[in-house]
């Protein structure tokens, strides 16, 4: 069964790690229904080809997206667009929740807040769940 060539065009500028725009592209066009349930996905060898990117970037992609619920993978047989929906709003949401989570780990880098200084100045001004602390 020869599949359809995927259009994604990479930002190899933009600072998004490419795998993550693989996982972008793929919930939007899931979304938007370019990609249908049940729709195989290329090969990731063959995506990696396609795309001119490293067969490990493709495949870490695949696993986030199939670890999100929106692919599922069968030995032997490839990766298909899971059943599923998935709506634009949460994937805009999503993405813009990192972009700003992105932005804001970039200027905290920029005056020297490590890591643990910004997870207890976070954890102090969340709200506690009961059972979660």
């Amino acid at each position: 069964m020869k599949q359809k060539p995927i259009a994604l065009t990479l930002d190899t500028a933009s600072g998004v790690p490419i795998y993550r725009q693989i996982v972008d592209w793929v919930k939007v066009a899931v979304a938007d229904g370019r990609l249908r349930p049940g729709e195989q996905l290329p090969t990731v060898r063959q995506f990696a080809v396609d795309l001119n990117v490293n067969y490990n970037t493709v495949a870490r992609g695949y696993l986030e997206l199939e670890r999100a619920g929106v692919v599922h993978s069968l030995r032997g047989k490839g990766t298909f667009v899971a059943t599923a929906e998935l709506h634009e709003d949460e994937l805009v949401r999503a993405s813009k929740l990192r972009e700003m989570v992105t932005e804001f780990l970039s200027k905290a880098a920029e005056f020297g807040f490590g890591l643990q200084e910004i997870h207890s100045e976070l954890a102090e001004r969340l709200p506690r769940e009961e059972g979660l602390t």
